[in-house]
């Protein structure tokens, strides 16, 4: 009989403060509206939309001079997804909707203040919805909840990094202490992060990385010796083809559909591989382009194979084979030998592999006919140049980094490697994500990096390996680690299996954030907790040397300066580096020698240890400080593979079955269109016709009739592992295009579902995108309302 757990309304035991508070927000009060969904993206709506936001947020004035600063050359950089600026000239409008909510949101006139905590318990925040709680505005004190407390109060910088210190100091071992990075943080506050926390003695560095692209780079570097993308921008002015898979560029990444707009309008053919159609993929209106408000748009995506989920590695199969096949028909003529025979290894295993996967199991596991197969390998054949794009989709599933080695193969059969106008592009979903992890926040740092760090600070890092994110939350859980620091993020939302990471937070001695607004990561805590309120992109960092800029590296891993423009919210902020310079002194004392007082007064300072340290930061400062910024060295494109071998490795994986009994389903979580990452701009998703709501499930209109359910029902989720099940509530029913048996809802409301021991081989990734549910009347009262 399966164990029920975690269910959202079971109470949960610690013996913390807050140990009565909901690790969940709370059920909607009214359902969620229902409208066609949208048949294009961008347009005039999309610019409407943006500036009433922006507006809003900051005024008219302020909001205006924001947006026409963003993502400029030494403009103010967006700190929503990684997709690159153009290097030459840009536009006076390089922004999207969802960065201009996203800078607004930041840059917010609306305050929290001591004087708000005082008014409001750590209960009853926690019963206010994730959305409202984003709304309140910037931060702007430092703040502590006490032991047996029921509300924070304000703290001065001093006490609040010796109560970490103090915590952090009595610990057994350093590898008591988890230390956190979310993709928000600069490359110079991530470097003097790493440094510290390998000073104070630990490699515990589990990062956001862990929860999205680490299958990228896992399933990259085996193959490949090299772990990012292997394309710049310009590519796709050459490409002959585009395929996107497990990816939503309108919603997650919107700027790109600019780039696909000026491809798709040269010509190139775009293929878009996904289980539900979305809307940014199938017609575009460019919100510049005024002209076309009024049109129907321009279709993108000349071929959308809607893949069940996790039936990629069987599509990608399929259109190998029929690769391989066409090189039988027309020996010589498909396959690039040259490219095989120089540069990789393990080919003909591949090939006899690959002869033995069965046709109908393709079918049967993808869902695609034999015939759309054919039209989207026809199209790889036929395109000179192809380029790869691929998001989360791929990368949270148990079997992900074989997705992701299955792209490899497909590309390289065709020698789409090192030449201009063909590549792999792992779009990255924040903006320094990638460039955390070039700074050293990796919990397994490789030896070379560790020689050159320890040579130049003169000490000795450690060499046992960290915690990644998964079993950071169980050394947690179980009280293996006692302390838990987070340089941003909303652990607690972004994180699988909701209710056991709050247990294990939780059983914490101390939680500590550096946050700009309050999210619901602040109200599940320790025994004690701060808040550590920062600076913002937008904002002006005033250090002793005068202004300073940070750096970022974005997904084609250009690094370029930011400078923020406007006033800080609070005299009471400090800088990321700033806090974590403040942390070391507190917590190392004479124990470094490092003058990090020095470093923060001018970062020029850091980036010269960092150009010490990190290959490719050769003239760092000087270089960074041209317009545009500066490509760090990718191997790939040399055709240079950091391989035991020295050459790129074909890789042979089974198909990713999943077996599902009567009456489950797999669910995919994903964003919706109000939403970036764990911040809940709005309740709504226009594109899928979502309004006032997200508690929803997307089913397949045939399977809501055959399992007797209808539009609009209120059902519970129940999701299925290893004999456990773990229950959401409340959710309504809408019918969607989606494949049979497959179902999409919106995290971090369902993250609850997600077992925290359900995670990618070798990457750990949570396998977010594939888990087994099924689903149930719901135990409350049902007004039986369609949606629609």
């Amino acid at each position: 009989m399966a164990q029920r757990k975690y269910d959202i309304e079971d109470a949960v035991s610690a013996q913390s403060t807050g140990a009565d508070t909901s690790a969940q927000p709370p059920p909607e009060p009214t359902p969620p509206h229902v409208k066609p969904i949208s048949k294009v993206a961008g347009g005039m709506t999309s610019a409407l939309v943006a500036a009433k936001f922006a507006w809003g947020e900051m005024g008219v004035v302020r909001g205006s001079r924001t947006l026409m600063q963003l993502n400029q050359k030494q403009g103010i950089d967006c700190p929503g997804c990684a997709w690159p600026e153009p290097d030459g000239e840009r536009s006076h409008f390089e922004f999207c909707e969802e960065g201009a909510k996203h800078v607004a949101d930041e840059a917010t006139k609306k305050r929290v203040t001591p004087e708000f905590f005082a008014k409001h318990s750590v209960k009853e925040l926690a019963e206010q919805p994730d959305v409202w709680l984003n709304q309140q505005g910037r931060i702007t004190h430092p703040m502590v909840l006490r032991e047996n407390a029921s509300h924070y109060e304000a703290v001065d910088w001093t006490e609040a990094f010796a109560l970490i210190a103090s915590e952090l100091n009595s610990l057994a071992s350093p590898d008591e202490a988890i230390f956190y990075t979310s993709g928000r943080t600069s490359n110079e506050a991530a470097f003097l992060y790493q440094l510290f926390v390998r000073q104070f003695g630990t490699n515990n560095l589990p990062d956001c990385s862990n929860m999205c692209h680490e299958s990228s780079g896992t399933g990259m570097k085996e193959a490949l010796g090299f772990g990012k993308g292997t394309v710049t921008l310009e590519d796709f002015d050459l490409c002959d083809a585009i395929f996107i898979i497990g990816q939503n560029p309108g919603t997650n990444h919107p700027r790109m559909l600019t780039t696909l707009l000026q491809a798709k309008r040269r010509g190139c053919k775009i293929v878009h591989i996904n289980p539900l159609p979305e809307a940014g993929t199938t017609r575009f209106k460019h919100p510049q382009e005024f002209w076309t408000w009024l049109g129907a748009g321009s279709k993108l995506a000349d071929l959308f194979l809607q893949v069940r989920i996790n039936g990629d590695v069987a599509l990608l199969k399929g259109m190998m084979k029929e690769v391989l096949e066409a090189e039988e028909r027309r020996p010589g003529e498909i396959l690039d030998h040259n490219f095989i025979n120089q540069h990789t290894t393990g080919f003909e295993e591949f090939k006899d592999a690959l002869a033995r996967v069965h046709v109908g199991d393709i079918l049967d596991q993808s869902g695609i006919s034999k015939v759309k197969i054919e039209d989207a390998a026809k199209i790889f054949i036929e395109s000179e140049r192809v380029i790869f794009c691929w998001a989360m989709g791929l990368t949270q599933h148990k079997n992900a980094v074989a997705n992701i080695q299955e792209i490899v193969n497909l590309m390289m059969l065709r020698g789409q490697l090192g030449k201009p106008g063909a590549g792999l592009c792992p779009v990255r979903g924040h903006s320094n994500v990638q460039g955390d992890r070039t700074m050293g926040i990796w919990e397994q740092p490789t030896d070379d990096f560790l020689d050159k760090l320890g040579k130049e600070f003169r000490f000795g890092p450690p060499r046992k390996h960290g915690l990644d994110t998964v079993h950071a939350i169980q050394a947690m859980h179980e009280g293996k680690a006692k302390v838990f620091f987070a340089l941003g993020g909303n652990f607690l939302s972004a994180t699988p299996d909701t209710e056991y990471t709050a247990e294990a937070l939780r059983r914490c001695k101390l939680t500590a954030h550096v946050s700009t607004k309050l999210n619901r990561a602040h109200l599940i805590t320790g025994k004690q907790a701060l808040i550590l309120p920062c600076l913002g992109r937008t904002e002006i960092d005033q250090q002793a040397s005068g202004p300073q800029f940070v750096t970022t590296e974005n997904s084609m891993a250009v690094v370029e300066e930011w400078r923020g423009r406007l006033e800080p919210a609070s005299e009471h902020l400090l800088s990321e580096p700033a806090i974590v310079a403040g942390l070391a002194k507190a917590t190392l004392g004479s124990r470094t020698s490092i003058d990090w007082d020095a470093l923060v007064a001018d970062y020029d300072r850091i980036r010269d240890h960092i150009e010490h340290v990190v290959p490719g930061f050769e003239n760092f400062n000087e270089r960074v400080r041209q317009a545009g910024g500066f490509y760090l060295p990718n191997p790939i494109r040399d055709l240079k593979f950091n391989t035991p071998d020295g050459r790129a490795q074909f890789t042979v994986h089974p198909l990713a079955r999943v077996n599902l009994e009567s009456g489950q389903f797999l669910m995919m979580t994903m964003r919706s269109h109000d939403q970036f990452n764990t911040t809940i701009y709005g309740l709504d998703d226009r594109y899928r016709g979502i309004h006032n709501g997200r508690r929803v499930v997307f089913m397949n209109p045939d399977d809501i009739r055959v399992n007797r359910f209808h539009d609009g029902q209120l059902v519970d989720l129940v999701s299925h592992f290893e004999g456990e099940e773990r229950v959401a509530r409340s959710f309504r029913i809408v019918p969607y295009s989606i494949p049979r048996r497959c179902t999409a809802t919106y995290f971090p409301e369902t993250n609850v579902l997600v077992p925290v021991k359900y995670f990618a081989d070798k990457s750990h990734t949570p396998a977010s995108k594939s888990v087994v549910i099924s689903i149930l009347p719901s135990s409350e009262n049902d007004s039986s309302r369609k949606l629609s």
